[in-house]
């Protein structure tokens, strides 16, 4: 019996995840994005242990929403809309979130105001945090409406839904400087 001769060698069957390699750029952007996520659990955690219970004029702050959405418009559409997505499904499996249609209400908001923010201004504080905050209120009224159709809340409690969100706009504030110092890990988008 003659033996079959190959046009080129079979590779050797050794480990396969030994000739698994990742560029550097691909280890920086899971370490930016490891750290996103790492800045909106911690923010979570803060706001479930102490911020749940301070209350400013009655009015508590929404420290998850404010990060997932601010990070959201400061990354772009494309990669926040993922992002958004993400991360409002596991703030609505963390127990904190108001409802099941927060995962929505974020996602459709954020990507707006990402696309927003991409189409008429440059990247810059401003700019980003006025989408962003604009993208917050909306987020607040729509669950007060949520809450007033549902009989969970009544028309006084309208003035603690726009202080909760105007707090948690003014916490955006000193968020986008962290937030930029992890979305420079593994270099800046060339097209902006």
């Amino acid at each position: 019996m003659a033996r079959k001769k190959y046009d080129f060698r079979p590779d050797a069957n050794h480990n396969r995840f030994k000739g698994l390699h990742m560029t550097r750029l691909q280890r920086l952007n899971i370490l930016k994005w490891l750290l996103y996520a790492v800045l909106c659990i911690f923010l979570l955690v803060v706001q479930d242990v102490i911020m749940s219970r301070v209350r400013i004029f009655g009015a508590p702050t929404d420290l998850p929403a404010a990060a997932i959405l601010l990070i959201t418009v400061l990354v772009g559409s494309n990669h926040g809309s993922v992002f958004v997505l993400a991360a409002s499904t596991f703030y609505w499996f963390s127990g904190s979130a108001p409802g099941p249609y927060c995962i929505g209400l974020m996602t459709f908001l954020g990507v707006i105001a990402a696309v927003l923010r991409q189409v008429w201004w440059r990247r810059g504080l401003r700019s980003t945090v006025i989408c962003a905050g604009c993208a917050l209120i909306l987020y607040e009224i729509a669950i007060f409406v949520i809450a007033l159709v549902s009989g969970l809340a009544p028309w006084s409690r309208v003035g603690i839904f726009l202080l909760t969100a105007l707090y948690s706009c003014a916490i955006m504030v000193p968020l986008y400087p962290l937030a930029c110092k992890i979305g420079k890990i593994g270099g800046e988008p060339w097209k902006e």
